[in-house]
């Protein structure tokens, strides 16, 4: 029988956090409730969500420095909610290692496939066969089934989706790939998704992995199409 998978609800207004846990519940999800910051750190150590709901606004803590706390930490996915729908809000928290970004008022049903999506290709990442387990491109080393990159033999932290987006363009190396494609390759919903997404998260990964990321090697734009993982010119 499958383990049902635990999502952690980070969320201090207690209607709204009652909804999403009986909604999710419904569709087969465990869910645990933290109505603060603090008991939302402790509940990531000690019961070990699949994916965490994270408000913004919390009474003892702000939401992206706590978001930023959990991803030093771990790699679950996160989902911020926020009653703030501002594009620079949602680069702030993108760029701060969160996952996805919805605003308040929000369709349950919608959080629900945003769930399920992000937690199919982040368990699908792990589940490709042995021979695939591990990339190496130049000074660059990715491991899939420990989410880990090297680079000069560093480890470097990526968060869950940073290192599927990496995955993604240097398994398919040198195909260039639209905002859109990749939305829908690695968040799934790219019908509705904010292709503004991915340039943050192209710009993070490029901090992280490039010698000089103004100038990158690996991960290339192609203006007027989108980007690619440049293994000729790596």
């Amino acid at each position: 029988m499958k383990r049902q998978r635990k999502v952690l609800i980070i969320e201090d207004e207690r209607d709204i956090s009652r909804i999403i846990k009986d909604y999710i519940t419904i569709n087969g999800y465990e869910a645990l409730i933290a109505e603060n910051g603090n008991d939302g750190l402790h509940a990531v150590d000690s019961w070990n969500p699949d994916f965490i709901i994270l408000d913004i606004m919390l009474p003892d803590a702000d939401g992206i420095e706590l978001c930023r706390q959990i991803r030093q930490k771990s790699n679950t996915p996160v989902l911020i909610l926020s009653a703030r729908g501002s594009d620079t809000d949602k680069v702030i928290g993108l760029g701060f290692g969160a996952d996805d970004y919805m605003t308040k008022p929000f369709s349950l049903s919608e959080l629900v496939a945003r769930i399920n999506a992000h937690l199919r290709r982040f368990e699908s990442i792990g589940s490709m066969p042995k021979n695939e387990d591990s990339l190496q491109f130049g000074n660059i080393a990715i491991d899939k089934r420990a989410y880990t990159v090297t680079v000069d033999g560093k480890e470097i932290s990526l968060s869950a989706k940073e290192f599927e987006l990496l995955f993604y363009l240097s398994k398919h190396k040198n195909q260039v790939f639209s905002k859109s494609q990749l939305l829908d390759a690695i968040w799934g919903f790219a019908s509705y998704g904010d292709e503004s997404t991915i340039t943050v998260y192209i710009r993070r990964i490029r901090e992280k992995i490039e010698a000089d990321p103004s100038n990158p090697t690996y991960i290339k734009t192609v203006w007027g199409i989108g980007y690619k993982f440049s293994l000729d010119e790596a």
